[in-house]
């Protein structure tokens, strides 16, 4: 596991400490037999000298099972995804090789059980993150560029290791994210309501982690489209699997997230191949995504092979050196050059731009509309109205960011009360004369971390020793140096040009992205992105896979029960085991 994972590292949930949240339930201890009538009396305030007890006790189990609290120690449940796992697996056999002849694909070391195919996705959090770290003017664009020769390249992973491994292919999540824009634009804007309003976004696993827990009333609002992360590890996954016809766990995908809480995400059972290879139904499978890594494993990763992760070439791997994709449409899908425009404006955030792109999309069916925003109580809490040409509001939405918003939030939607009086009315919140109960807006995107996802727990911090150094302070930062540090994290972030995942545009490459451009260019293009396109590419998708498009696209969410003091049926450290070696669900 990790050692990042540890208790005084704990910083991407509800607030900045490690204490339980949740008190834990000690029973005092029965008391000696006396004779005397001695009785000790206690003033308001005071305490007894007799009942100090010691510090209580959390077991592991206790934690696992608990729901008083959401945090990063739950990765427990993950302990097989870090940098340490990925290089064992990188080192366990000679990677599968995949081979063109004839216009047809083969893949060559089949015959040994232990081989995979490696690919990986990376996201813009992280290549903003390392992007600052590395300063003197290096771009989101340059890291993105040095992560793939990380990855790819004859001076990463390559250099090294048993084998000699890499990855085949290192694709951008911001190719998923376009196709989770207009599903959820489309998914808020549905007459059929499937999904409950107001409709809460669903790409934080740290915020569907404490509704299932906690809140189980808001399940019904959560919005079914899949996150960026798992959307391109069902993609990759049931592409090649079907296209190179080789089983999934020959398969292995890599993400480099911005959130430890992703790594929860890819151990859901909602997330194998259970759903969309097998009946359905979710279940313990092949993950859609094998190992989640954070921008900070990214530098222990380079540590442990003895790289120089800043010395890397900030060029693109060369054309002739890469493998092309085994299908042409995914290939335009994933690797063309378009603009970022979600990504390069403020206004969208940092999470992504769900509700911006959504925004977009519904002032787009409304011309000469105007989006309005008012801020709320704080800067992670914002009102947004599209208002059309005569004035009347045609869309409300909001923003809110942070567990102490969220909990705000949360409150509104919770259900009154139904009382046991006969006639009596439902208890519940007060609410002014004329206010309807919950919420007015049809859609709040929802995010754990103050601030969006470039202040992911997983991101590289202004304290940490690798900043320090190369930023130079002579004592540790303050408060005004954090904040400077994530300013210059969000400008890495802003300043991104086209997808950075790109390749030297020359020879049979050069065609397919080119080809990418073309394709996009329709007149119903929504702020850079064509949802004609997305639609097209996605039913493409299903056909070559020969699965439904909504089980490659949409997930499902559950209640978690708590069971800590309940009869479990097994000692603590089988319970352990249990659920450590558990994939997918329980949290």
């Amino acid at each position: 596991m990790s050692a990042i994972l540890s208790a005084d590292d704990l910083n991407d949930f509800i607030s900045p400490g490690v204490a339980c949240i949740k008190p834990v339930e000690t029973l005092p201890a029965a008391l000696p037999p006396t004779s005397d009538l001695e009785h000790e009396v206690i003033l308001d305030g005071q305490q007894s000298a007799s009942a100090n007890a010691g510090p209580a006790q959390i077991s592991l189990t206790d934690c696992l099972a608990c729901s008083g609290c959401v945090t990063s120690a739950e990765a427990v449940l993950v302990s097989l995804q870090s940098h340490a796992e990925l290089l064992n697996v990188l080192d366990s056999a000679p990677a599968l090789q995949i081979t063109q002849q004839d216009g047809r694909f083969r893949v060559q070391g089949l015959e040994n059980p232990d081989s995979k195919l490696f690919v990986a996705s990376v996201s813009p959090q992280t290549r903003a993150s390392l992007a600052a770290v590395a300063g003197r003017g290096v771009s989101e664009r340059d890291a993105g560029r040095m992560i793939t020769q990380l990855l790819m390249g004859p001076e990463g992973l390559r250099a090294g290791g048993r084998w000699n491994n890499g990855f085949t292919w290192v694709v951008d999540t911001n190719t998923a994210r376009e196709a989770c824009l207009v599903l959820g634009a489309e998914e808020a804007l549905d007459p059929t309501g499937k999904v409950a309003k107001p409709i809460l976004t669903s790409s934080c696993p740290g915020w569907v982690c404490y509704a299932e827990k906690t809140h189980p009333h808001v399940l019904p609002h959560i919005s079914k489209v899949k996150s960026p992360q798992a959307l391109m590890g069902t993609l990759l996954k049931t592409t090649l699997s079907r296209v190179l016809g080789i089983p999934p766990d020959r398969i292995w995908h890599l993400a480099v997230m911005p959130c430890f809480d992703k790594k929860l995400e890819a151990s859901r059972e909602e997330l194998t191949d259970a759903v969309w290879n097998g009946n359905g139904q979710p279940g313990r499978g092949v993950r859609d995504v094998d190992c989640v890594i954070t921008s900070k494993e990214i530098l222990m990763l380079t540590e442990s092979r003895n790289i120089d992760f800043f010395g890397l070439p900030k060029a693109p791997i060369p054309a002739s050196s890469q493998t092309p994709f085994p299908d042409p449409a995914i290939q335009r899908f994933l690797f063309s050059r378009r603009p970022r425009n979600t990504q390069s404006d403020p206004l969208a955030g940092t999470s992504g731009g769900n509700l911006y792109y959504t925004l977009k999309y519904v002032s787009a069916r409304h011309p000469g509309s105007k989006i309005e925003t008012v801020r709320g109580r704080n800067a992670d809490v914002v009102e947004y109205t599209v208002t059309s040409e005569a004035g009347e509001p045609v869309f409300k939405a909001a923003r809110y960011y942070g567990f102490r918003n969220i909990q705000n939030l949360v409150r509104k939607l919770k259900p009154a009360k139904q009382s046991r009086l006969p006639g009596a009315r439902p208890a519940g919140a007060r609410r002014p004369a004329g206010k309807q109960a919950g919420l007015e807006y049809a859609y709040v995107e929802v995010m754990a971390c103050p601030g969006g996802c470039t202040n992911g727990g997983g991101q590289i911090k202004v304290d940490d020793p690798v900043v320090v150094e190369r930023k130079g302070f002579e004592s540790k930062p303050g408060p005004q140096e954090q904040k400077q540090w994530l300013a210059q994290v969000d400008e890495a972030y802003f300043s991104a040009e086209d997808s950075d995942m790109d390749s030297e545009t020359d020879g049979e490459i050069s065609a397919v992205v080119i080809g990418g451009d073309l394709a996009q260019n329709g007149s119903d293009t929504v702020d850079g992105i064509s949802p004609s396109y997305i639609r097209d590419t996605l039913a493409h998708w299903a056909s070559i896979t020969d699965v439904e498009a909504e089980k490659l696209v949409y997930t499902s969410y559950r209640e978690v029960v708590s069971d800590v003091g309940k009869d479990k049926g097994a000692n603590g450290t089988e319970r352990v085991v249990q659920l450590a070696g558990k994939i997918g669900g329980g949290w």
